[in-house]
């Protein structure tokens, strides 16, 4: 038997397999192709304090090996969230870690404090780096203002945090190193890509934000080497994220120093892709001689 367990601070998880929040729904959407109890979490879509209509379509377009998108975090907002999706959610057969955004660190702390008095969540993941909202980057790009935020956060909520952090700056180490400091029990590494798209013909952007969100296969190596970075200078537990899409990609992050990766644009053109992989990660792992996910995790991080 090989143990697929993980522990990512206060948060443990059976296995190192989450879906990407913002790739899944709400779950419903999926409950006729996965199997809830095969994945080790489930991350919903962000939601803010109040409903966002999200940004002026087009919103996603192709690219070579990815996508580009530009939602804008479209959502109900969070007592809509509370009222109608975590019921459902509460009740699936894995970990639940729910996911807001905040326009300022008040908002964050007082959706934190709200979803403090709610049940049924195994943690709480902060997107301090959606580069489709204005303002959506300020907190992950300022170290100081990741720790506040995280800080804050911790004061009023006891869940497990999880800090979500974008790879568009300059030292990546350096926000994760604030988001530990903070009291974050993780980070997630990394958000997309800030990226944009043209229609030469028409001489014009293709997506109504002009700007969005590059993720998938290409942003893969890019999101490697971030996640080994960060565990080579951090001592906090890595979830990666990145072009994530196969049992290989997933030994490859956890090599590299991930505790636990989330499976995210694959989910939209295969929503079998988490349960098929978590269920070859065992012979995986046989392969190195590991009889445990813990035991391969950062052996590559020095």
């Amino acid at each position: 038997m090989v143990d697929l367990s993980v522990t990512l601070g206060r948060l443990k998880l059976k296995n190192p397999i989450l879906v990407a929040s913002g790739t899944f729904g709400y779950a419903k959407e999926m409950a006729g192709l996965v199997d809830f109890s095969s994945l080790g979490g489930i991350i919903p879509k962000t939601v803010t304090q109040s409903a966002r209509a999200g940004n002026t379509p087009p919103r996603t377009i192709e690219t070579a090996s990815g996508m580009l998108n530009a939602i804008g975090l479209d959502n109900d907002g969070l007592e809509y969230f509370l009222a109608n999706h975590l019921p459902y959610l509460r009740g699936l057969p894995t970990q639940i870690i729910g996911n807001i955004a905040g326009k300022t660190e008040r908002e964050f702390i007082e959706m934190a404090a709200r979803v403090e008095k709610e049940q049924g969540l195994a943690g709480l993941e902060l997107n301090l780096s959606c580069p489709n909202v204005s303002g959506g980057v300020d907190f992950g790009i300022d170290p100081e203002k990741t720790a506040r935020v995280v800080r804050g956060v911790r004061e009023v909520c006891s869940l497990p945090l999880i800090a979500k952090l974008t790879p568009n700056v300059t030292d990546v180490t350096a926000v994760a190193q604030a988001a530990a400091e903070g009291g974050a029990d993780a980070v997630s590494l990394v958000n997309t890509f800030l990226g944009t798209a043209i229609d030469w013909k028409k001489q014009k952007f293709i997506l109504g934000n002009r700007t969005g969100g590059l993720s998938g296969p290409a942003i893969k190596p890019l999101a490697l080497r971030m996640v080994w970075q960060v565990a080579c200078k951090v001592k906090a537990p890595i979830i990666g994220i990145g072009g994530i899409a196969t049992v290989d990609d997933v030994m490859e992050f956890l090599l590299a120093g991930a505790s636990a990766v989330q499976m995210g644009t694959v989910n939209f053109y295969d929503p079998t892709a988490a349960p098929r992989v978590a269920g070859e990660l065992p012979a995986a792992l046989q392969l190195l001689g590991a009889k445990s996910v813990q035991e391969v995790i950062g052996r590559l991080a020095s």
